[in-house]
Order: C-alpha cells, then sequence, then structure tokens
C-alpha cells in the first residue's frame, strides 16, 4: 500500500500544470482555448518560475494582455500561453525546449530573465528552428550567430549597448574614475565584462579592480568582496547581478557602511523582491542607479494606449490595481510591446497550421515587417532585418536610444531619470 501511494502521489505532482499563474489567471486562460481545440496555438515562456517568479509572471502577463486585444484569435487559431519553469538552469531549459518541439500545436518560445539558458542551447535553438523571442534576458550573443541562421529575437537591453550606456552615465555624466566591476560568474556577467572594458577603455580608463560571485552568495562573502573594492581605491561599482545576490551585496552595505560605494547596476535586480527586502535607507546608503528602458507607467501624463493596457491589467489581473502593482515592469512592458510586434508578424505571414511551416513564415515576417506597431515604448518600424554576421543588430528591437537610468523611490518603485 505504501509503494502504491507513493506511486500515486508521483504521478499527481507530474500531472500539475506548469502553467504558474494566480487562480483568476488560470481560469482566464483556460476559457481562452476552450472550444477551440482544433485550431489551437501554443505560445510558450521557458523561465525560471522559482526563484525569478515575479519576472516570468510579469512576462505572462505582457504576454496575455497583448493577445487578450485579439480576444486571444488570429487567423482562426485560438492562442494559449504556458509556461515551463526551467529554475535557471540551462539543463532544464533544454528538456523543455525539447518537450515543445513535440507539441505539434507549440508555436513559438519566449524567453526569460536569465541570460545563461539561452547562451548554453543557442546552438540548439537554432539547429532546431525553435523561433524565439527574448524579452529579457540581455547577454549580447544571445541574438548574434556566426551564421545565417538564427531563430532568436530580441526586444529588450542588450549588453553590447548597455555597457555603453552605464558607463557613459557614469563616467560622463557623473564624473567617476575608477569603477569597481563586480560581476555574476556566468555567461551574462562575462559579456557585460568584455562590453564594459571596452566602453571604459574607449575613454582611457581603467578598472579598479574585478570581482565575480555565484549564484546564492553570501554575506560573509559579500562583505569580502565589498572590501577589496574598498581598499582598490575606486570611486563607484558597476555590477551586474539578479535580485538575490544585490540583495545580499546591498544589505552587507548596510550593515557596515564602511564597505559602501554608488552602485550603477544592470536591471537584473529589478527582477525579484530586491525593492522589498532592501531598505530604502540600504537602497539611499549605495546611491543606487540601474539600467532600464525607456518607458514607465509612473511617467505622467500617460500616451492613450499606456492608460488603456493599465486599465486592462487592473481587469485582468487580482490584486493589481496601480503601477506600483505590476512587478518586475521590464517583463511586462517588453513582452507586451514584443507580442504586438509577433502579431504583426502572424497577421502578415497568415497560419497553416503546420507549425514547422508557420515558424519559418513569421520568421520571415519578422526580417520584413511591412507595418509599423505601436508599442509602450515606441513606435516600431521594421524593428528586424534578416541576420548577417555583419548585421550584429539585425535582431535586436531596441538601441541606445531607448535606455534610461533609473533608481527606487522611498516606496520602492522604478522611476526614470529624466531625460
Amino acid at each position: 500500500m505504501l509503494i502504491r501511494l507513493i506511486i500515486f502521489l508521483m504521478l499527481c505532482c507530474m500531472a500539475l500544470p506548469l502553467i504558474a499563474q494566480t487562480d483568476a489567471e488560470t481560469e482566464q486562460s483556460s476559457e481562452a482555448g476552450a472550444g477551440a481545440q482544433q485550431k489551437l496555438m501554443r505560445l510558450y515562456i521557458d523561465a525560471d518560475n522559482s526563484i525569478s517568479r515575479n519576472a516570468t509572471q510579469s512576462i505572462y502577463r505582457g504576454i496575455y494582455t497583448a493577445l487578450q486585444e485579439h480576444d486571444f484569435q488570429l487567423q482562426g487559431y485560438q492562442f494559449e500561453i504556458v509556461i515551463r519553469d526551467h529554475r535557471g538552469n540551462s539543463s532544464r531549459s533544454k528538456v523543455n525546449l525539447k518537450s515543445f518541439l513535440e507539441d505539434d500545436q507549440g508555436l513559438l518560445v519566449f524567453g526569460g530573465l536569465h541570460s545563461p539558458p539561452l547562451l548554453a542551447n543557442k546552438a540548439f535553438i537554432n539547429q532546431q528552428k525553435i523561433l524565439l523571442l527574448d524579452p529579457w534576458a540581455a547577454a549580447a550573443p544571445i541574438t548574434r550567430s556566426n551564421g545565417v541562421d538564427n531563430w532568436i529575437y530580441r526586444l529588450s537591453v542588450d549588453d553590447s549597448k548597455a555597457g555603453e550606456f552605464i558607463t557613459a552615465h557614469a563616467v560622463d555624466e557623473e564624473g567617476f574614475r575608477q569603477p569597481y566591476l563586480l560581476l555574476e560568474n556566468t555567461g551574462w556577467g562575462r559579456s557585460n565584462e568584455k562590453n564594459m572594458l571596452k566602453a571604459l577603455a574607449d575613454r582611457g580608463i581603467e578598472v579598479a579592480g574585478i570581482g565575480w560571485f555565484n549564484w546564492s552568495l553570501g554575506k560573509y562573502n559579500a562583505k569580502t568582496m565589498l572590501r577589496q573594492a574598498r581598499q582598490s581605491g575606486a570611486d563607484v561599482i558597476f555590477l551586474v547581478a539578479n535580485a538575490p545576490e544585490g540583495k545580499v551585496l546591498l544589505q552587507a552595505m548596510a550593515e557596515d557602511p564602511s564597505l559602501s560605494l554608488p552602485v550603477r547596476s544592470h536591471w537584473g535586480i529589478t527582477g525579484g523582491d530586491f525593492a522589498i527586502d532592501v531598505s530604502a535607507e540600504a537602497r539611499a546608503l549605495a546611491d543606487l542607479k540601474f539600467i532600464q528602458t525607456r518607458f514607465s507607467f509612473f511617467e505622467l501624463p500617460r500616451a492613450p494606449l499606456a492608460e488603456q493596457v493599465l486599465q486592462q491589467a487592473r481587469i485582468n489581473f487580482d490584486g493589481l490595481v496601480s503601477p506600483r502593482d505590476i512587478k518586475a515592469p521590464a517583463g511586462f512592458i517588453h513582452a507586451y510591446d514584443l507580442t504586438r510586434v509577433l502579431i504583426a508578424a502572424i497577421q502578415q505571414a497568415g497560419l497553416s497550421g503546420d507549425v514547422v511551416t508557420d515558424r519559418a513564415n513569421i520568421r520571415d515576417a519578422l526580417n520584413n515587417l511591412q507595418v509599423s506597431v505601436k508599442g509602450l515604448i515606441k513606435t516600431y518600424k521594421q524593428p528586424f532585418t534578416a541576420y548577417l554576421p555583419q548585421r550584429p543588430d539585425a535582431h535586436e528591437a531596441l538601441g541606445l536610444s531607448d535606455l534610461r537610468m533609473a533608481y527606487f523611490n522611498q516606496q520602492g518603485n522604478i522611476i526614470l531619470e529624466s531625460e
């Protein structure tokens, strides 16, 4: 009996849906697909829905809101969203991608916050011709291939621009001269090291030092790294971290203010509960600023589209009353805009019902979009073109002019600095 009970419980766990939403959102998604099982398309999200759940849920909500504008129906097909949780693990992500390929109604995949799974599986994605849309992960190599067979498109920050932007703001505008790089020890961190060092070298500046940390950074190691940064003579820290590790570093500063330095950060810290777990006083001690794209629901007056999207989000999602309730807002904003671009490409390409053919046709449409698409960040006019190695930005929808620096206010809301 005990063995049967264990087997039964294991089967139940395996059967649990991986669509990690609130109950209300699950009901809405189920209703959207009801009665259309014969003509159904699924959009997958392969992301960390555990530690970085806020970012993944924000991406889901952005996609959902854009699809809802079309009642989840395009070209006679009903659309559903499926979340697969890779938990930041590249091997688990590959399993999810293989599972996606087995779904003859799986049209394409959205990526999540983490760059390493996309970097590790980039060759597999391109070889298998998986159409993948990236609304967050920023490592520069993600959208760049040695050949023309490139199936990854990004509407997000691109580290080849982020390093330059953070450096320009800190050095050219604020006058810092001795930055210390604190970098996540992953492909994302190494991508930023390369681009930040180049941006600094272009200005004749050498770094005071470089420190590397792994995921699950502890407070003791954080203090050791901060002490090394202080001893190097640095006048600012360039931080490339996600929320868990960024939180530990700033809390370590708060516990020992003698270790504090101004922090200019990548935006990975905005993907979790950083502003909840790190006090306003700790954030102020670090003079924390970080990169974002150039749209915020907090900026007034809101454009008509932004007001419409916010009002619809209030209806869609329980507990969402004001912009401060949109956690990890970059995920929502980018996923909404990217889904609008996708919808325009689907309408241009049409759908045959054969997902392999449809992926190729949508890819062709993305490379040559014939209509402008109004989004929250901007209006997109041919955001992508066919990829060639000599056109490294062909699959990048955003550029330097779309970036801004931002900060958390006292309430933990993300506020863009004025241009």
